[in-house]
């Protein structure tokens, strides 16, 4: 088994960062959805997932040297994700079941994003 990596606190706040700016898109969609008369669709947090590490693979490519992403984040984001993805997206339906309702996009994203830094936090600190 490998040993689990640990992001410093300056990536968790990139991490936040970035999460966030999907938020903020996911918010702006539903707006232009809205005002043309699109019903969006459903979002799921595996999707978020996949967005998050597309958006990481971009902003590693573009700024990664720059901010201080390491070599082999996104590798290791890739597989925390993996780990993750199970857990996240049971705790989002719950919550997201819990006052019966439908999740846009975006509180789909917010849910799953928290849930997902909650579980990095969670884990054993391991020694890297």
């Amino acid at each position: 088994m490998e040993p689990r990596v640990v992001f410093s606190g300056h990536i968790i706040g990139l991490l936040k960062e970035y999460m966030q700016d999907l938020v903020d898109q996911a918010k702006q969609e539903t707006r232009s959805q809205e005002q043309f008369g699109f019903t969006p669709s459903t979002y799921r947090p595996d999707q978020a997932i996949s967005d998050l590490l597309a958006l990481l693979d971009d902003r590693i490519e573009s700024e990664g040297v720059q901010v201080g992403l390491p070599e082999g984040f996104l590798h290791d984001m890739w597989t925390l994700c993996n780990e993750a993805v199970a857990p996240v997206s049971d705790r989002v339906w719950l919550e997201g079941n819990l006052d019966a309702r439908s999740l846009s996009k975006a509180q789909t994203r917010e849910l799953t994003y928290r849930a997902l830094i909650e579980f990095i936090d969670s884990r054993p600190q391991g020694s890297s």
